[in-house]
């Protein structure tokens, strides 16, 4: 008999023993081992079987053992120096608040959105990168003290778990999660009665949804629920699942996520008696309309026109792309973003004109709505997430900067981080704790002591996090093979699987076609033979999710399912099912290396192998993401890259050659060379290297640092100067500012170089030679003040483009009597070789971040 319904009940806690409530619903616990241990010491036997979740502990334990741990003096100290010690992380000023006692100019709030936050395994919102990067952000942020609120959907059966059917296939179930026996506070009014928002979904009804608290140390990640009674049927199911349904069910996702998302924040920060956040940062385009819901709230609330709110918005919002493929970016079609926005009667966005709602996400085909573009229009500030992905996404969306080079196109790029106390195993976490203070993960000079670590002592690290992997892998294998059908005495062979002495290489991540899950049995042949190796054997685990949507994704699994399968290397080579978090944090810590090998450049970051070499592993990669900017010879291997060869099944070919011979003649090679201490002195080497040079590179901490100084503290800068009042007018500067960039647009297609001229180089200039060059220019009504006009200089190529260009200010000369402007400058030549030089004028306010903000240009 199953149940209708499943709920949990809380155990009530004697009085002595509160703070377990504190301490369980508070998500610092999740990276917090002290915190661990004390839960673990109620029932070690029960913390595991509950997943180490402290909130499914506590709905467990029996009163009987509560009762004993309340008189029990040596846990109840326990327990107090670790609430304490929650409340003094809590309300210490950290290093943001040092910064602003130092007279820094930081935004006193900044909002976050993500459709995705892998905080922790016991709250399964997450789907793969993007949501642990979320959550790593949020972490880091707590610890830094910046003043963040995150903003997500809870959805109720959360992403999928993952099973594997006879042959291989993956198999997906969604089971409903309990809020209830999550670490979770709903928010609620002074009444007690729920906090609700809404949003207006024209042929649907009003949108309603309550909203769950998650403490992630000093930061609330609000979660957005339509699971309730006051919707109708079809509108409980919005919060379903995450990156589940069809295009309805996704358009109302997001509109949830921005716009309930806005309305969310405004909610609570009112009841929580906090102030607003100035700087509004997208993680991903997901959330894209919550620009427009601050467009809306500026003319409804302000009296501002669209032109002038959108300068506001644009002045305070940050927006990060984590993809480099246009297929990977949300679209919709027009028709149905003006059918939600549309609307007349109480309409989404009421106030705010529809048509320039749909010129937000405008692209090439004017029947689709694109929300990366949205998203970079209503941002002033942009970026991708490792230099090389900077470098892709400006050449993606070079288009939406017409007539500038893909390298002038105003999207930056912060590369991604990792949280340390969260991925870092035990005994690397001591090791710090042994050698520095618990804080000090983000200085250089604690990663630099651990020179003073001797080789014997790093090894035995590796060794022990190897051994407890392998105890890990036989128990997922038993527990897989069970669900697939076998028998315990078909299974015996696994309680010799794998061996903790051996090379082990790990390859977990999602399962999209690009990240070539499969690469590695290109050649199954010379695999099998670094499997069986007599005297220097390689161990394989693989791990991963593919869409469920993705039958070409879950093919790949199939492969190396089946090929794992196989008596002779399934002791050698294993897929385990069901990755996660925990699983994850296992892989990282035990295995001696990471293999990466997607086609390059389709990995915006990957931060997986950061986790793996903060835990002493060695990174074996194509020259992608993060890897591509820190691979410095000695700290892992670069798969090199057949950039440029057409084929994909020869590219194929010749990077899986290229894996093979790095794995054969340098990789296992450098392991299995040991010396009299039974240490193989140069990987040890390998060790050091990568934990001195990558541990302050990797850390999330660096990445918010980032965050904060190149983004943040300049748009809220941006903001206030934005919406500084002039001449008495509210809003006086966004009002100048719309009106200007009203009248640039008006007046570019008429603005023209109507002459250049050069002057002053000898007959055979020399490098450094003084060009002097003047331009005429016809404004069409701009002032010469209003307008930047440089000369770009620089090596031609065979068609005359400009190479590696050096751009220089023109000042303004004279008005000619015609009434054309006349601008001038004299500059030494930059390089030697074919030279050549252009002109071009772009706008120019004080208000806008650069010249390329507004896409426009003229050459000449």
């Amino acid at each position: 008999m199953k149940a209708l319904r499943r709920f949990t009940v809380r155990a009530h806690l004697p009085e002595r023993l509160m703070a377990l409530k504190q301490l369980s619903m508070n998500l610092r616990w999740s990276w917090e081992q002290p915190t661990q241990e004390l839960f673990a010491a109620i029932d070690p036997e029960l913390w595991d079987g509950c997943g180490r979740d402290p909130v499914a502990l506590l709905g467990a334990v029996s009163p009987a053992r509560l009762d004993q741990l309340a008189a029990d003096e040596a846990f109840t100290a326990r327990l107090d120096a670790l609430s304490a010690d929650l409340t003094e992380y809590l309300t210490r000023p950290r290093w943001y608040q040092r910064q602003q006692d130092a007279g820094a100019a930081l935004p006193v709030g900044i909002a976050y959105f993500s459709m995705e936050f892998g905080v922790a395994e016991a709250l399964p919102n997450y789907s793969g990168g993007l949501g642990i990067l979320a959550g790593d952000h949020l972490k880091s942020a707590s610890d830094l003290g910046v003043p963040l609120i995150a903003v997500g959907l809870y959805y109720r059966s959360g992403y999928f778990r993952q099973s594997l059917s006879v042959d291989g296939w993956q198999r997906e179930t969604y089971p409903s999660l309990d809020p209830q026996g999550l670490p979770l506070r709903l928010l609620v009014d002074p009444t007690g009665a729920p906090v609700l928002i809404e949003v207006a979904l024209p042929g649907a009804g009003r949108l309603r949804a309550r909203i769950w608290v998650a403490q992630v140390g000093r930061v609330p990640l609000l979660l957005l629920d339509s699971d309730i009674g006051e919707n109708v049927h079809q509108l409980r199911g919005v919060t379903d699942r995450l990156y589940g349904g069809d295009q309805e069910h996704r358009i109302r996702q997001e509109i949830l996520a921005g716009i309930g998302g806005v309305r969310a924040i405004r909610a609570f920060t009112k009841l929580e008696g906090l102030p607003a956040p100035e700087v509004f940062h997208m993680n991903e385009g997901h959330a894209g309309f919550l620009g427009i819901e601050r467009i809306r709230e500026l003319i409804a609330g302000e009296g501002l026109d669209f032109d002038t709110a959108l300068a506001v918005v644009r002045s305070a919002t940050v927006f990060t792309t984590h993809t480099p493929v246009p297929a990977g970016i949300d679209r919709f079609g027009t028709g149905m973003v003006r059918r939600y926005f549309a609307g007349e009667d109480e309409a989404l966005a009421a106030g705010v004109p529809v048509d320039r709602i749909v010129e937000l996400g405008a692209e090439d085909d004017p029947g689709t709505f694109n929300m990366a573009h949205m998203g970079l229009r209503l941002a002033q500030r942009a970026n991708g997430v490792s230099r090389l992905h900077g470098r892709v996404s400006r050449a993606m969306f070079n288009g939406l900067w017409p007539g500038f080079d893909s390298d002038e196109v105003p999207i930056g790029s912060i590369t991604n981080g990792v949280h340390a106390a969260s991925w870092a195993a035990a005994p690397w976490l001591q090791l710090s704790r042994d050698l520095a203070a618990p804080d000090s993960f983000s200085e250089p000079a604690a990663w630099q002591r651990l020179q003073q670590v001797d080789p014997v002592t790093l090894w035995s690290i590796r060794a022990q996090l190897r051994s407890l992997l392998v105890d890990e892998v036989r128990l997922r294998l038993l527990h897989s093979g069970l669900d697939r059908g076998a028998s315990e005495a078909e299974l015996g062979w696994i309680a010799t699987a794998f061996d903790p002495d051996v090379l082990t290489i790990g390859f977990a991540r999602r399962v999209p076609t690009y990240k070539r899950l499969t690469l590695m049995l290109r050649d199954s042949d010379r695999l099998e033979q670094l499997l069986l190796d007599e005297h220097r054997p390689v161990q394989l685990i693989v791990a991963g999710k593919s869409h469920p949507a993705d039958d070409d994704g879950k093919a790949l699994i199939q492969q190396i399912v089946r090929f794992a399968d196989r008596p002779e290397v399934r002791h050698r080579i294993a897929f385990l099912p069901d990755y996660d978090m925990s699983m994850a944090r296992r892989l990282y810590a035990g295995c001696d290396v990471w293999l990466n090998n997607p086609l390059r450049p389709l990995e915006a970051c990957g931060t997986s192998g950061m986790k793996s070499a903060l835990n002493g592993g060695l990174n074996l990669s194509i020259r992608d993401g993060w890897w591509d900017e820190w691979f410095d010879g000695e700290n892992g291997w670069a798969i090199p890259t057949a950039d440029g060869v057409a084929d994909e099944n020869r590219r194929d070919d010749l990077e899986a050659a290229a894996l093979y011979g790095l794995l054969a003649q340098s990789v296992v090679p450098r392991f299995y060379e040991r010396d009299d201490r039974g240490v193989p002195p140069r990987w040890i080497e390998m060790v050091h290297h990568t934990l001195q040079t990558l541990g302050p590179k990797v850390l999330a901490s660096r990445m918010v640092h980032d965050y904060v100084e190149q983004c943040y503290a300049p748009a809220a800068m941006s903001l206030r100067r934005t919406c500084e009042p002039v001449d008495g007018v509210t809003y006086g500067a966004a009002r100048r500012l719309a009106e200007y960039c009203r009248r640039a647009r008006q007046a570019w297609p008429q603005i023209q170089i109507t002459d250049v001229d050069s002057t002053g180089l000898p007959d055979a200039p020399l490098l450094g030679s003084r060009l002097t060059l003047t331009a005429t220019v016809r404004l069409a009504g701009l002032r010469p003040d209003e307008v930047a006009v440089q000369a770009v200089l620089g090596r031609v190529d065979s068609g005359d483009s400009l190479l590696e260009p050096v751009t220089v200010a023109m000042a303004h000369a004279q008005t000619a009597a015609d009434g054309t402007e006349v601008f001038s400058t004299t500059t030494p030549l930059p390089v030697a070789g074919s030279v050549g030089y252009t002109v071009r004028v772009l706008p120019s306010h004080p208000l806008l971040s650069g010249d390329a903000e507004l896409g426009l240009v003229t050459l000449a």
